[in-house]
Parts: structure tokens; C-alpha cells; sequence
């Protein structure tokens, strides 16, 4: 399953590279090579980590997008989102490279980094709370799937995709590209979109998940959403 592990993240690596340094027009990219580098090297420490404490999860997470239970209206969102990424980064690298529209300061340039860094950090934490964080919308009840609620669960509902957002709004800024980071609205539009939609899913055939939501009030940021 390591060996799996590893594969898969070198693969999407490599599409992520072709993309970017395809956009660019140049391998001469500083900040791609470090994106990508700081990508393989938290991707593999969260993989090994799980790999260890949790393998069941990890195979879970390594499993097609397409598993049994799957809510047909996850699936799509799962392809235009896949198309809608690869794009965003060809859009960062014709951006911050090839036409260089974007100066994006070194300061704001670090903390995208450092957000980054942060995002698999903090998700660490998901993982260890929640055994059933699936990369689709589903009931696992082969896996006996049952509510979660300690953790990061505990503040909010959704704590994987409140950390995702420092990826994508560390992204644009790390690269470069002021084109890339203003779709960040409406790529958080969309995760918030997908959630809603996951609490109705949930809600509906998860035992416990209503009285979670009423006890558990917000989203993604507590006080806010």
C-alpha cells in the first residue's frame, strides 16, 4: 500500500509539473520546483503517518473516485473539480511565467508557503480524529462508519475543507500569480457548496449527525459560517 501511496503522489506530481511548466513555457521556475517539492515532501510524511496508524484510512483514501455509496451528484462535482484544478494551474503558470502579469511580493510569496505547510499539517489532525474521512460524499457502512465529533469536530463541521482553503489561497500566492488567486472565491464557493450538500447526505444516513449539526453550529470558521 506504501508503494501505492507513493505512485499515486508522483504521478499527480508530475501532471501538476507538466501543467505548470507547460503553462510557463520554462523549467526555469524557482517557485514551481519549491511548490512541488514542499507538496512531495508533506504529501509523503501525512501517507507514511497514516500508512502506520491508520492503514484502513489510507486505503480508503487511495481508492477510486467512484467507490460504492457514492452520491451521483459527488461524482460530478469530483471530475469538474479535477478539470477546474488542472486548469487553474495552467492559468497560474501562463500568468506568473509566460506573461508575467503578476508581483506577487516575497513576503506574501512565503506566507502562501507557510500556508501550505499548515493545510497538511492541521489535516493530521482530521485524520486522527475522523477514521472515515473519505475523499468522496458516502455512507462507508462496510467500514461501520459513525459520527465523529471529537478533535477538530468538536469546533467545526468541516475542519478538512476550512484547512483546504489555506492550499488553495497559499497556492496562487506562492507561484506568483494574482490571476490564480483571484478564483479563490469561487473555489470556495464551491467547497462551501460541497458541504452543504455533504450535510444532507450525512444527515439523512448517518445516525447522530442531526443532533451534531445542532450541537456543532458552524461550518468553517467558528462564529462565522
Amino acid at each position: 500500500m506504501i508503494g501505492r501511496m507513493i505512485g499515486m503522489t508522483a504521478l499527480w506530481l508530475v501532471l501538476m509539473g507538466a501543467l505548470l511548466f507547460g503553462a510557463a513555457g520554462t523549467l526555469a521556475w524557482l517557485a514551481a520546483w519549491l511548490w512541488l517539492a514542499e507538496l512531495a515532501a508533506t504529501s509523503l510524511w501525512i501517507g507514511l503517518w497514516l500508512a502506520r496508524v491508520d492503514p484502513g484510512l489510507l486505503a480508503e483514501r487511495l481508492s477510486p473516485y467512484a467507490p460504492r455509496g457514492q452520491s451521483p451528484w459527488d461524482r460530478v462535482f469530483m471530475i469538474v473539480v479535477s478539470i477546474g484544478w488542472c486548469a487553474w494551474l495552467v492559468l497560474i503558470g501562463a500568468d506568473a511565467v509566460r506573461f508575467g502579469g503578476s508581483h506577487v511580493p516575497l513576503w506574501l510569496r512565503v506566507a502562501g508557503a507557510v500556508g501550505i505547510f499548515f493545510c497538511i499539517y492541521l489535516t493530521r489532525s482530521v485524520f486522527a480524529a475522523n477514521r472515515y474521512a473519505s475523499p468522496v460524499v458516502a455512507i462507508q457502512r462496510e467500514r461501520g462508519h459513525a459520527l465523529t465529533d471529537t478533535g477538530p469536530y468538536a469546533h467545526i463541521r468541516h475542519p478538512m475543507y476550512a484547512y483546504a482553503l489555506l492550499l488553495i489561497a497559499g497556492t496562487p500566492l506562492m507561484l506568483g500569480s494574482w490571476w490564480g488567486l483571484a478564483c479563490v472565491p469561487f473555489m470556495m464557493a464551491a467547497i462551501g457548496w460541497r458541504a452543504v450538500k455533504e450535510e444532507r447526505t450525512l444527515a439523512d444516513g448517518l445516525p447522530g449527525y442531526r443532533d451534531y449539526m445542532q450541537r456543532v453550529r458552524y461550518r468553517f470558521l467558528p462564529g462565522i459560517w
